[in-house]
């Protein structure tokens, strides 16, 4: 099977700036930089139909289109590695591989946009992988690859590496912005959006490091070739899985969008542990709806997933067992999205916690017929929360009471977890 962000990958080491060139790596930002304009760069990466692996899926190239190009005054570039989500590690994974695949997709993506400056904000937690982008962005500005007027286009752009100090709010952009900038890491209102007002004021871009580690192999091998890489023909591209739970192998693995979440949990993984049935999963990240067995043969990718009731997010799969109390699987996660809230808005302060405090209830023993009702509402009502957290938060409450409302009642009638002996 193709690979395309793992292809430059070494056992047990990262890959070097030597390997790295040897095997292809920054002929596609000569290319870019000596043979595409701008907007040839952005073109492709629009034709491609790229979409960001951060959790969105928003198209790539539609999100650069939206930086004014007449607009005087720097532009900027970051690139979001703060991946605080549970159940997600798959960034980590690809920069303690390869950094200069990110550094040369920056580069690309800053060309495209007309940024000068831009910036890798990561998560304070992710020493290895910083490291490795310290000595990759030094060795790339020595090339020749960062700097004035680099490969001698006329273009020049500065890459810089800030170390965040570490929330799960910092993943949502504009509070990666308020924290890049030095203030308290809370979401800004939208309008305006970054590509108009974002970094001190000025247009801006967020990516993924997957999305943006993307873009080399685009621009060498062209849009029409990424989109053939997935397996169904609604999807375009490779995805970097990341599958942890009660399954033989805890992996990451680069696998063609559109493979179904049997395949991916029966093959790479090896199937579930010790003899153990598959009774449920989180498909893309810990603020997505469960998925249960009847979701096997769904094809993992971003529209296949939305229309099975889930999202495919940032592609974390975290996988339950036959014997699991989905109760406390839920309570589990939402504890983790009440402590990280950033208490900003009402809805996502106060309703968070107030979910985490019905859910130990009902798993201790003492819930109430209503609470059902209550968590229903929550549900709805903590959509109109500031950003995106708190309805993240509630996705795996929604799918709790969409499968496995039986259990929930089981608990209350029984007056007990009855999961526990």
């Amino acid at each position: 099977m193709e690979q395309v962000l793992f292809r430059h990958n070494k056992p047990g080491r990262p890959v070097t700036f030597a390997e790295y060139q040897a095997e292809g790596g920054f002929a596609a930002l000569k290319k870019g930089l000596k043979e595409l304009s701008p907007l040839e760069v952005q073109q492709a990466v629009i034709d491609s139909g790229l979409r960001g692996r951060g959790g969105a899926g928003f198209p790539t190239g539609k999100k650069w289109s939206f930086v004014p190009r007449d607009l005087p005054g720097p532009r900027y570039l970051i690139c979001n590695c703060d991946e605080m989500e549970p159940g997600t590690y798959k960034d980590r994974v690809l920069l303690e591989a390869n950094p200069y695949s990110l550094v040369e997709g920056m580069i690309l993506a800053g060309y495209a946009i007309g940024c000068e400056h831009a910036f890798i904000f990561i998560r304070r937690g992710y020493e290895t992988a910083a490291m490795n982008l310290r000595r990759a962005i030094g060795e790339a500005r020595e090339a020749g690859f960062l700097g004035r007027n680099i490969l001698g286009s006329g273009f020049s752009m500065e890459l810089d590496l800030h170390v965040s100090a570490g929330r799960y709010i910092c993943g949502e952009e504009t509070a990666l912005m308020n924290a890049l900038e030095g203030k308290r890491a809370n979401p800004r209102s939208k309008p305006p959006f970054p590509a108009v007002k974002g970094l001190w004021g000025r247009p801006t871009v967020v990516n993924n490091v997957e999305t943006l580690a993307n873009v080399p192999s685009i621009i060498t091998n062209g849009p029409a070739w990424f989109k053939g890489l997935a397996g169904i023909p609604e999807a375009a591209g490779m995805k970097l899985f990341c599958i942890s739970g009660h399954v033989r192998n805890t992996v990451c693995v680069e696998l063609p969008l559109g493979m179904t979440l049997g395949e991916i949990i029966d093959g790479p993984c090896g199937g579930m542990l010790q003899g153990k049935k598959f009774k449920a999963c989180i498909p893309g990240g810990a603020s997505t709806p469960f998925f249960t067995a009847e979701h096997w043969g769904v094809p993992m990718d971003f529209d296949a997933v939305a229309k099975a009731g889930s999202r495919l997010g940032t592609g974390g799969i975290v996988v339950f067992p036959e014997n699991t109390c989905m109760v406390a699987a839920t309570l589990n996660l939402t504890t983790f999205f009440a402590r990280e809230s950033c208490g900003w808005c009402t809805p996502c302060r106060e309703g968070l916690p107030y979910v985490r405090e019905i859910l130990t209830r009902i798993e201790a023993g003492g819930g109430e017929t209503e609470d059902v009702e209550i968590l229903r509402e929550h549900v709805k009502y903590l959509n109109y929360a500031f950003c995106a957290l708190a309805p993240g938060a509630m996705g795996p409450v929604e799918g709790l009471l969409r499968l496995f409302e039986d259990e929930i009642r089981e608990h209350v009638v029984k007056k007990r977890c009855p999961f526990k002996n």
